[in-house]
């Protein structure tokens, strides 16, 4: 086997992507303790050492694999992810900028590529991004349309919330998130009694079926995403079935060859065994017809 396949090899193996997953997990870490005064004062030394093996591990780690697979390596887009994300690590060695400094945590982002789940999470999230527009589309109309209906209506009441068009944007987003819209809610109705109608009907299709929109698109474009993925595993399964039944067929064939040859062989060998004896065989009766 050549050393690039060997390299290849060692780079699949889960033993391997356990170790740069730990590598990460533990750079995370020491990341994060950096923001603890108290831990730098005393481990400052050691978090910085762990911070610096664990970058150089990354850059070996890539410049393995772009031994290991040429430039197939950067065909595929996680792994032109993960080289972004070690290059902006290696910027803060370089230019010592506490922006850029802080810009190591980027690291952490790297077990997206690493964990084939979440892998599978942030390409179906990419997959239903073109499905998501029209759902946008439609949640922007609805919010453009009670917002202007809510600026007409409570306006005057209510100037904190609904006094121009932005404002009323604003407040029923926020409504939409949840985030106290009861209190809202019961502020606009001391004065207008009847506008629980209007609030009950914007929180019934704004959160409980536009936003629920979004969830069922990208269950969709996960279903999608694992039918593809269970579908190109049966393929290559049964690739590597055929290959593995024309490499028998090929040993049987030359094994029915060695078998013919050698059949030939011990035939002709019999053959040529046998004669001698029957040429003495005949003799001996001429002999004891002379005597």
């Amino acid at each position: 086997m050549p050393v690039r396949e060997r390299v290849r090899a060692a780079l699949e193996t889960s033993r391997f992507q356990r170790l740069i997953i730990a590598v990460i997990v533990i750079n995370s870490a020491t990341l994060g303790l950096e923001t603890s005064a108290t831990a730098v004062e005393n481990y400052g030394t050691a978090l910085m050492i762990v911070d610096h093996l664990a970058l150089y591990i990354f850059v070996a780690e890539l410049c393995v694999k772009i031994y290991a697979y040429g430039w197939r390596f950067f065909r595929n887009p996680w792994s032109l992810f993960d080289t972004a994300i070690v290059a902006i690590s290696l910027m803060p060695m370089a230019e010592g900028l506490s922006v850029l400094r802080a810009l190591r945590i980027l690291r952490a982002l790297r077990l997206i590529s690493v964990v084939p789940s979440l892998r599978k999470v942030v390409t179906a999230l990419l997959v239903a991004v073109p499905g998501m527009t029209s759902i946008v589309l439609l949640l922007g109309l609805v919010l453009y349309v009670t917002a202007v209906m809510g600026t007409k209506l409570y306006h005057l009441t209510a100037p904190e919330y609904f006094g121009d068009l932005p404002t009323s944007l604003f407040t029923l987003f926020q409504m939409m998130t949840g985030d106290a819209w009861s209190d809202i809610t019961r502020e606009v109705m001391a004065q207008h009694p009847s506008a629980w109608v209007f609030f009950v009907v914007f929180m019934l299709v704004c959160t409980f079926v536009v936003l629920n929109l979004f969830i069922a698109v990208v269950v969709s474009a996960m279903e999608e995403e694992h039918a593809e993925e269970s579908a190109k595993a049966t393929q290559d399964l049964g690739v590597a079935v055929l290959t593995e039944l024309a490499e028998l067929r090929a040993e049987m064939r030359e094994l029915r060859e060695k078998v013919s040859t050698t059949a030939g062989d011990s035939e002709q060998h019999l053959n040529g065994s046998s004669l001698p004896a029957t040429r003495s065989s005949r003799e001996r009766p001429r002999q004891k017809r002379s005597r």
